[in-house]
């Protein structure tokens, strides 16, 4: 990574970390509106730095200002001729044609990023959407299907990839496949994101001749449940990261690893005893109950994230029938 790419990442991020302070009431009030700011702000910032922010730019022949959109894109796009080698820098020039509504060079600087990181789930699901947006029905063509897949194999719980490849899926008069990859996004998205879904795939199901998702099952108390002990090894005490989030996660054993039962407790509550039952199913075609082996996992997340990422606190996953009692000791850190 150039000198410039690690200043621009840099500079990104502080504009990130002041912006959320700064808006926090839009936050609040109007969510859509802050991330459209956060996100304009930042691209704003991002070729700022990329035209009069690296080191060479305290030579006073380098330091005026863009005026315009178009003068810090060709500020960036000469940038880029110099040094082609710069992955982000791709991706922002990609993200600032958007911006200029220029969607079909948008389309080619994402390919240019994915030639320098092939594997990368973010950019393979932002390539496919800029395909389908540089096309003329704005429709997914093959290629942006085929990187949709690829991301969602590297990261089978990638959000956005879910959820470009169910509408690509649409778009093809496959409902039902549509729905089936939609459906396993309801374990992951927060309340206020799964009723929309949840119509979306309903509204597939219902294209494909299916039935509506049923409606979620409230815990049985014949069942029981599924009791979980969790606890956190005393050589991890100082690892554990300020508000952390625990996952206490219930999933099919041999099977994909979306959660049948999950519980999201604040971390600070360790130790801590749960009871998994169908109450906690965020998958409505598939309920703890109905699995006669699950493997049982704990997580610590510092970012809240149900997905794992590295820096997490984990236990190692345990068999368990649908009922009963297990213990878990967070004891290994995710590499």
């Amino acid at each position: 990574m150039s000198s410039m790419v690690a200043f621009v990442i840099a500079g990104l991020l502080l504009a990130v970390l002041t912006l959320a302070y700064v808006l926090r009431p839009l936050w609040r009030t109007r969510r859509a509106a802050g991330l459209g700011v956060v996100a304009g702000l930042t691209l704003a910032t991002g070729l700022m730095y990329f035209a009069i922010g690296a080191p060479a730019a305290l030579d006073s022949t380098q330091r005026e200002m863009p005026k315009t959109l178009e003068e810090a894109i060709s500020k960036l796009e000469t940038e880029l001729q110099r040094d082609p080698n710069q992955v982000e820098g791709w991706r922002l020039l990609g993200r600032a044609y958007v911006a200029d509504g220029n969607v079909a060079k948008a389309a080619q600087a994402l390919d240019r990023a994915l030639k320098l990181a092939p594997d990368d789930p973010d950019l393979l699901a932002e390539a496919a959407e800029m395909r389908a947006l540089a096309a003329p029905q704005r429709v997914f063509d093959a290629q942006g299907v085929e990187l949709l897949k690829r991301a969602i194999e590297i990261q089978p719980m990638h959000q956005r990839a879910r959820w470009f490849l169910g509408i690509a899926q649409r778009q093809a008069k496959q409902p039902a496949e549509a729905a089936r990859t939609w459906e396993p996004l309801l374990a992951v998205v927060d309340a206020n994101a799964a009723q929309p879904l949840r119509a979306q795939i309903d509204a597939a199901r219902a294209e494909a001749g299916l039935p509506p998702l049923p409606a979620a099952a409230a815990p049985s108390a014949a069942e029981g449940g599924l009791k979980v002990k969790v606890s956190l090894a005393p050589a991890l005490a100082s690892k554990l990261p300020a508000d952390a989030t625990l996952f206490v996660i219930a999933r099919q054993a041999g099977g994909p690893p979306m959660p049948v039962a999950v519980e999201k407790l604040a971390a600070t509550k360790l130790p801590v005893e749960v009871t998994l039952d169908d109450g906690d199913s965020p998958m409505p075609t598939m309920k703890l109950s109905q699995l006669e082996r699950v493997e049982v996992l704990a997580r610590v997340s510092a970012s809240g994230n149900a997905m794992p990422q590295s820096g997490d606190l984990e236990a190692t996953a345990k068999p368990s029938g649908p009922t009963g009692a297990i213990e878990l000791v967070i004891d290994s850190v995710r590499p």
